[in-house]
């Protein structure tokens, strides 16, 4: 039979039949999870849920919690939830797995979670002042930026030696 094989999820698609890898929704990537991580996984969400007004989606391997923008999300793994923070800071901690700086204003910390009694302080608070940092950065705007002269402003802003011209 006629079809192709997804570059992405490397699923066979029959010809002439829908195929969306990318789309994916919460109960798809949390139905595989053990008891105890089914159970972390839903004190994250709704801990999270209770910061306030926010978008929370599925996103190929990942389930975003977003403000304006995302301010954490959680990859499940097969045996524990990757959990990603973005903050203002870099913090140091046992629980914090990885650290890299996302942007000029973000550092995400990576954290692994096997177990619901994880999710309690200090993680908490972390994820409680991402949700708040995310609400800053978003209504303080972009940060200005400094005009910087090219190479060849800065030398055309400097005066022009007078040459002559010989016979």
């Amino acid at each position: 039979m006629a079809g192709r094989e997804c570059y992405h999820c490397k699923q066979w698609v029959e010809e002439g039949e829908a195929h969306d890898c990318w789309t994916t929704t919460e109960s798809a990537l949390t139905q595989d999870l053990s008891e105890d991580l089914r159970d972390a996984w839903e004190r994250l969400r709704d801990t999270a849920a209770a910061f306030g007004e926010q978008r929370i989606y599925a996103s190929h391997n990942s389930i975003m919690f977003a403000r304006k923008s995302c301010y954490f999300f959680v990859r499940p793994k097969k045996s524990f939830l990757e959990v990603c923070v973005f903050l203002g800071r870099t913090v140091k901690s046992p629980h914090v797995r990885r650290v890299d700086r996302a942007s000029k204003s973000k550092v995400v910390h990576v954290i692994q979670v096997r177990h619901r009694d994880e999710v309690e302080a200090p993680i908490t608070d972390w994820l409680q002042e991402a949700y708040e940092y995310s609400g800053a950065v978003a209504a303080a705007g972009a940060p200005a930026r400094v005009a910087r002269k090219t190479k060849t402003a800065r030398t055309r802003a400097k005066p022009r030696a007078k040459t002559t011209k010989r016979r």
